[in-house]
This record gives C-alpha cells, sequence and structure tokens, in this order.
C-alpha cells in the first residue's frame, strides 16, 4: 500500500524548492570548512598536511558509514523528518567542533615527524620535527565526522526531493543544477570566510579563531531547522511507514548500478583534478611545475578559479536544462573533458604562460611581507627597484634547527613570516608563470560542474519507490572523492602529476559510457509503484 502520488499545485512547490535550495547550500558550507580549517592543525603541528587533512577525511568516511542507513530513514520517516533529524545531527557536529577550542588543550600524546627545511642558502634539508597532538584535535575530528553524518542525510534529502519536485526528467535535472549552483556559491564563499578570520597563520593561532563561523554556522542550521519545520514538503511516492516491504531493490536496474558507479568515478574526478594540481603547482622541486616565487599562494588562487569555474557551469546547466537533454549534457561534457585533460597530459611543460595579475601579484605580495616586517615605505620601493638579499639584513631573524643526524642548520627569515631572504628576492625579480597544462585543467570545472545532477538524474529515472533507497547509496559513493584522489597520488609518485591525470581520462571515458549506454533504462518490467 502506497501513498497516492499527488501533484501541488505550483504555488505550492516554492518554498519547499527554496528550502532544498537552503540545504543543498548548507552541505557545500559545512563540508568545505573542514579543508581550511584544516590548515591551523597543520599549522600547529608544525606543517604536518596528513594532521591537517583528516578533518576532511572524517567528513567523506561518514559517506561511507551513512549512506545506507540514510537512506533506509527516507524510506521509514519520509524527507522532512529527515533534514530535522540532519540538521540536528548537523548542530552537535558543529558544537563538538567548537568544543576543540576550549576542553583537552592541554591533554597530549608526543608525536614526531621527518620534514623538509630549507636552510639559509635555501638548500632542502632533513628535519626531524616533534609535535604533540592534544585531545582536543581529536575532538575536532569527532566533531567533523558528526557532521559528515549531517551532509550525508542531508545529501541523501536534497537530491531526489528536487529530482521529485522538478518531475523528473529534464526539469529535475534542472532544479538540480540550479541546487547546485547554490552549493557551489557556499562552497566558493566558505573558505574566503575562513581565511579571513584565520588572517596570517603564526605559532598562535588555534581554532578559536574560526569560532564566530563555527557559530554562525549552528545559527543557520537553527534557522533551516525552524523554515523546514514550518514548510509543507511533498513526500510523493514514498511507502507508508513499515506496512508493505518493497518487492524489489534499486540494485535491480543495470541504469542504476551503471550510476552508482559513475558517482564513485564522478566525485573521485572532481576533487582529483584540483587536488593533483595544487600538489603538482605548489611542489618546488624538480618534479613540480617549475613555479618561481610563493608557489602555494599562486597554486590556492589557479585552483580557486576550478570552483569557480564549476559555479558557472552549474548555473548555466540550470538555465538550459529545461530544453536540452540531461544526456545531451552529460555526453558533451565528458567528451570535452577527455579532451582537456588529453591536451594537458601532452602539452610539454615548457609551455608556459604568465600568471595574471588578478590571479598573483608576485610585487604585491613581496610588499606586503615587507610591511609586516616593519620596512619603511621608502625601503620597500628601493628595494623592489633593486632587490638584493643584503638590504633584508636588519629585517631578518636567524633559527636553528635540528636535523635527524644530530647536527643543526641556520635558517634565515624574513621578521613576521616564514619566508627567506632569497624567496623575497626571487619573488621580487620575476613574474611568475605556470603551464599551459595548469589552465587546461582549471577548464575542466566547467565539465564536472553538472555531472552530478545529470548522473544522479539518469540514474534514478524510473526507479519510483526506490528512489529513497537509491538516493542513500549514492551517498555512500561519495567515498569516491577519498579513494581516487589517493590512487592518483600513488601514480604521480611513480609516473609524475601530469601522467597520474591518465586516471581522470580513464574516469571521464566511464562517465561518457554512462551517458551514451549505460543510463538506458532496460529494467521497465520490473513493479515501481508499490
Amino acid at each position: 500500500m502506497t501513498k497516492p502520488i499527488t501533484q501541488p499545485r505550483n504555488t505550492n512547490r516554492v518554498l519547499p524548492i527554496i528550502a532544498m535550495f537552503l540545504l543543498f547550500a548548507m552541505v557545500a558550507f559545512v563540508t568545505n570548512l573542514a579543508a581550511p580549517i584544516g590548515t591551523i592543525w597543520g599549522n600547529t603541528y608544525q606543517g604536518n598536511s596528513f594532521l591537517g587533512m583528516l578533518g576532511n577525511m572524517m567528513n567523506f568516511l561518514a559517506y561511507l558509514c551513512m549512506g545506507i542507513p540514510a537512506g533506509n530513514l527516507l524510506v521509514k520517516i519520509g524527507y522532512k523528518k529527515t533534514a530535522l533529524w540532519a540538521m540536528a545531527i548537523g548542530i552537535v557536529g558543529l558544537f563538538v567542533q567548537w568544543l576543540s577550542s576550549t576542553v583537552g588543550t592541554d591533554i597530549t600524546i608526543h608525536q614526531s615527524s621527518v620534514g623538509i627545511l630549507e636552510d639559509i642558502n635555501g638548500t632542502e634539508a632533513e628535519v626531524l620535527r616533534h609535535f604533540n597532538v592534544t585531545l582536543n584535535f581529536i575532538i575536532y575530528l569527532l566533531g567533523a565526522f558528526i557532521c559528515g553524518f549531517s551532509v550525508c542525510m542531508l545529501n541523501t534529502v536534497v537530491n531526489p526531493m528536487l529530482n521529485t519536485l522538478g518531475g523528473g526528467g529534464n526539469k529535475g535535472n534542472q532544479l538540480l543544477q540550479t541546487g547546485s549552483a547554490f552549493n557551489s556559491l557556499a562552497g566558493a564563499i566558505t573558505p574566503f570566510l575562513v581565511g579571513a578570520l584565520i588572517g596570517q597563520l603564526t605559532r598562535d593561532t588555534s581554532i578559536k579563531a574560526v569560532a564566530p563561523l563555527l557559530f554562525i554556522a549552528i545559527g543557520v542550521f537553527v534557522v533551516s531547522f525552524i523554515i523546514i519545520a514550518m514548510v509543507n514538503i511533498p513526500e510523493e511516492g514514498r511507502p507508508e511507514g513499515e506496512k508493505k516491504k518493497l518487492q524489489s531493490s534499486p540494485w535491480k536496474f543495470r541504469h542504476f548500478v551503471f550510476g552508482v558507479i559513475g558517482i564513485f568515478i564522478y566525485v573521485g574526478v572532481e576533487v582529483g583534478i584540483p587536488g593533483t594540481l595544487n600538489f603538482y603547482l605548489s611542489d618546488q622541486k624538480s618534479t613540480g611545475a617549475g613555479i618561481v616565487g610563493d608557489a602555494s599562494t599562486i597554486a590556492g588562487a589557479i585552483v580557486a578559479v576550478y570552483w569557480i569555474l564549476m559555479l558557472v557551469g552549474r548555473s548555466l546547466s540550470g538555465a538550459i536544462s529545461a530544453k536540452i537533454s540531461t544526456r545531451a549534457q552529460l555526453t558533451t561534457v565528458a567528451s570535452v573533458g577527455i579532451l582537456l585533460v588529453g591536451a594537458a597530459i601532452f602539452t610539454p611543460s615548457s609551455s608556459r604562460i604568465s600568471v595574471p595579475l588578478f590571479i598573483y601579484d608576485s610585487t604585491g605580495s613581496v610588499r606586503q611581507t615587507l610591511e609586516k616586517a616593519n620596512m619603511t615605505s621608502n625601503e620597500i620601493e628601493a628595494f623592489l627597484l633593486k632587490p638584493e638579499a643584503s638590504i633584508l639584513d636588519k629585517y631578518c631573524t636567524t633559527e636553528k634547527v635540528s636535523l635527524v643526524d644530530g647536527t643543526t642548520v641556520e635558517r634565515r627569515i624574513v621578521a613576521n613570516s616564514e619566508k627567506q631572504p632569497h624567496q623575497i628576492v626571487s619573488a621580487a625579480m620575476s613574474k611568475p608563470t605556470v603551464p599551459v597544462s595548469a589552465l587546461l585543467l582549471i577548464l575542466c570545472g566547467l565539465c564536472t560542474s553538472l555531472m552530478w545532477g545529470a548522473i544522479f538524474n539518469l540514474a534514478v529515472e524510473g526507479l519510483g519507490v526506490y528512489t529513497a533507497q537509491a538516493s542513500g547509496i549514492f551517498m555512500m559513493m561519495v567515498v569516491g572523492g577519498g579513494v581516487l584522489p589517493q590512487i592518483q597520488q600513488l601514480l604521480a609518485n611513480s609516473a609524475g602529476y601530469i601522467a597520474s591525470y591518465w586516471l581522470i581520462v580513464a574516469g571521464f571515458l566511464y562517465l561518457l559510457f554512462f551517458a551514451v549506454a549505460g543510463s538506458k533504462n532496460v529494467n521497465k518490467d520490473i513493479p515501481t509503484d508499490r
């Protein structure tokens, strides 16, 4: 026995659609807190990026644990109650993250790691770094994991709900793409907000710096909870509780199985393209992109353009999806993605282009560093006209670092920064360039932008009452965003950064297959209405 599928009047759909857009934005807002906040922990533990990214990993692991349970929850209690539970869990997760700023800061576990540090002459040296992992870091990871449960449940709600509110097909995809645009907008804003609160990372920077943003997120969740509680969310096509068990499962549908594989691959491709590119551009050794100057800053700015292009692509798809079929859109972007990544692989690293000023101004960066070192404006102008390391002598400090073999090395840095004199001189004398291949990879943001909504839309077409379970399975497959990038890093370590993008080409090829053939529903004889 099922609830009759009713079609609410168009006027009744406006508030539910707005509510789903709001939840879509909150998914990105909460998820994208992990990586920029991770820079605080990485800085706390002397640049240990592995520890810094653990919060992000905990977020993805929650999808693996909660994906199917979230789908089952939709079947039992419906869209609205699942969304309310998700927001309540999100409030708890954010509060636990805030607790990490005050609880357990004095309880430590001694750890050490080996890292690379430059000496006074810019020569790399292996250094034994000592740090203490504190209890509050463990509390933070717990909070990130709880937030992962929340955003997984929200994703499980908003995707099928928007597809249903749009009536499936092209209009359903149109709402999914528009919702994804709000998701991208929130995802792009979050790192900027975190960065504004952190300012310059120092040894004293802690999780307390972003406490206001955590409370803002809690406040948004509270307001969203109230709005969703008051809005009538249609529960179209959902079985009534547990009175009757479903006769089959979404796994019986061939196109859904191909779609599940597609989502796993897609999330890995979406994360792997900018993630590996960031490593490539930041690497100033012979294996890297050969960027002179503040490579990490340049890499971050360039990779940010990728996410902005995703916002642009999703907005465009939302505008055209009512007229252009989902299958045609996915076929097009998968094909273009193959061409762009293939071109990036075969473009020699010697083909380079100057970094646009709107992305990075090396002179402006040098000026800001010297201003923080309290150099006078006249001295800064003189240095920029004739950059010499000796001019920086009175603004430098020297520190001694113990090496693994017991010896020590002196490291001279410009005051109030972690930059060495030779780095400042190099940045002042050069105009940074990046490989053309990096720009080709950035353009892939336009291709990956609409894939999530398109794959979901095609994979659940014709599933009827199995859509809720299917959504939960999809959420579990988001773990691909953690698995495939790790595989790509293994390839990058053995074959090189650019060569590792053959994995991305293989991913795009599968998505092209799904768009052309794998997304066709050939199991129309399976009952989907009871």
